[in-house]
């Protein structure tokens, strides 16, 4: 990326979308209406920018981004916890819409975060069914933890209700399937990712729709990705405890309980879970590290595209 050039910064609401500039400070404000973004691209594309950078805002930003891609504008969407750091660090402390879109330029020219390829409308449809999984699943918990604790007259329709969520949850993962059966590239990685013994449809999907980046990183980099990869805490003589941090904790999550079922059926990550408990290391580290060496594992299989083979493990 160029060391000069124009930044800028957007900030996206509900109903208007606030626009900063660097260096040259200029800012504006327009609508979330087609029309008015379609405005945006094309005075962006005039500046010539170098890089634009957003927050995730639950989804209001998507037609932003879409708009913006489609227009092959430099686009990136940054985690929103950075930006918050990064405010910290320079003495932002004041939030409104408008410093945060000057804050984001300001990110946007100090920090260059990588621009990385956005989702296609497939991908962003998986993604969503996804989500709505999890929600199924959230909502499934709390209706059976109620359940337990409801009065008599209460429980029929708290009963009700949860079969009514038990079939939702099973179109989901049926559309899900249907969907990933529907794309030749995603049914060849899903069948290559269910290869690996623990490796369920759950985890396949998951690492399809939030991990596109499998198979593309080197090992070091999708484990600091997903959130399994230690990190030292060392200062002159002192050697700090080392420890995983950040990531993606859906993929986390995930790949949490495919590790458990790993460690039961995956003769690889059996025997490294064993090993590492026999050389005195607490279960809680040693199934960290097993979910490190399966997600390994799985980013060569992807890279490579070849299936599960115990030996090369």
């Amino acid at each position: 990326m160029a060391t000069s050039g124009v930044f800028v910064g957007i900030d996206v609401a509900k109903r208007q979308v606030e626009v900063a500039v660097r260096p040259s400070g200029e800012r504006w404000t327009v609508a979330t209406d087609a029309v008015s973004v379609g405005g945006l691209v094309e005075r962006l594309r005039a500046l010539g920018v170098a890089l634009i950078v957003l927050e995730p805002t639950g989804g209001y930003e998507l037609p932003v981004v879409a708009a913006l891609g489609a227009a092959q504008l430099p686009v990136v969407v940054v985690n929103a916890r950075q930006v918050r750091k990064f405010a910290g660090a320079v003495g932002r402390l004041a939030k409104t819409d408008t410093i945060d879109a000057a804050l984001l330029a300001h990110f946007a020219e100090a920090v260059r975060p990588e621009v990385r390829p956005l989702a296609d409308e497939l991908t962003q449809t998986l993604h969503g069914w996804l989500g709505r999984r999890r929600q199924l699943l959230e909502m499934l918990q709390a209706e059976e933890q109620r359940l337990a604790m409801a009065p008599r007259a209460v429980r029929p329709q708290i009963q009700r209700h949860i079969e009514w969520l038990r079939q939702q949850l099973a179109d989901t993962n049926g559309e899900l399937q249907t969907l990933i059966r529907s794309s030749a590239v995603w049914r060849e990685h899903d069948d290559l990712l269910r290869s690996v013994p623990g490796v369920g449809p759950v985890l396949a999907t998951t690492l399809l729709a939030d991990l596109p980046e499998l198979g593309r990183l080197n090992r070091k980099q999708i484990a600091a990705l997903v959130g399994v990869a230690p990190f030292n805490r060392d200062s002159g003589q002192y050697r700090g405890q080392r420890r995983t941090w950040g990531g993606r904790a859906p993929v986390r999550a995930t790949l949490y309980m495919a590790t458990v079922a790993s460690v039961r059926c995956n003769p690889v990550i059996r025997a490294f879970y064993t090993r590492l408990c026999a050389a005195g290391k607490p279960k809680k580290l040693a199934l960290t590290a097993c979910m490190r060496k399966l997600l390994t594992i799985l980013n060569a299989m992807m890279h490579h595209r070849t299936g599960w083979r115990p030996a090369a493990a």
